[in-house]
């Protein structure tokens, strides 16, 4: 764990639910009264918005692969600082939507700017603070396209991105994730209620502390 408190991260491609399953998370540990903090990334302090409006809705802007990159970090360097320590000092358990490996996925392999200068960069911005555990959110860039498309929402600039770019962003998680025994993936092709019981499960068996109270019931189907 992460001095006194656990930093967990959710990752997946667009559509793979795992601004949901934060969410959901973040209701069960409050029904529970288990302390804890819920923030997206890009965002999560003043800069960090700020930065995240620039990244995610100035469509007029062209932002080169190299300017998206280091624009992250510098959100990234603000949440980790602002957010992430003081959560993980006050002994809470951090949920961030997205963190790093967004970026290693993204920027690092799927804009082509290299998986060993992005750790390196990464590694600055961050200070050396990672996640105690990512669970990475799986599901076919055609089943994340239909459910974008039900929600009807307005895509933002990365998700403007044609699927050969997200399907590789998809294996390059598919990659990391086999690769660091810190990721694990997680089946997110069922129902919300379906895909957040796995999430319950795979906590409660890989931390009993801090999740040993928030031991109460299977969600309903």
């Amino acid at each position: 764990m992460s001095g006194q408190g656990l930093f967990l991260v959710l990752e997946g491609v667009e559509g793979a639910g795992k601004s949901t399953q934060a969410r959901l998370l973040s209701q069960w540990l409050n029904e529970a009264g288990v302390p804890h903090h819920l923030a997206r990334e890009p965002g999560g302090t003043p800069v960090g918005e700020a930065i995240r409006e620039v990244l995610l809705e100035s469509r007029h802007l062209e932002i080169v692969p190299e300017a998206e990159l280091l624009l992250m970090l510098a959100a990234r360097s603000a949440f980790v600082r602002q957010v992430v320590n003081p959560a993980l000092a006050r002994g809470e358990v951090m949920i961030s939507d997205r963190f790093e490996l967004s970026t290693f996925a993204y920027q690092g392999i799927a804009r082509g700017l290299g998986l060993s200068r992005t750790r390196e960069l990464n590694e600055f911005a961050t200070g050396g603070v990672h996640p105690d555990l990512t669970l990475v959110f799986d599901v076919s860039i055609e089943v994340g396209r239909s459910r974008q498309s039900s929600e009807g929402r307005r895509k933002d600039r990365i998700e403007e991105e044609n699927d050969a770019f997200f399907e590789s962003v998809r294996q390059a998680y598919l990659t990391l994730a086999r690769e660091d025994p810190a990721v694990q993936l997680v089946d997110a092709t069922g129902s919300e209620t379906e895909v957040h019981g796995i999430v319950r499960r795979l906590l409660k068996s890989s931390f009993p502390e801090p999740f040993e109270r928030a031991r109460g019931s299977e969600p309903s189907p």
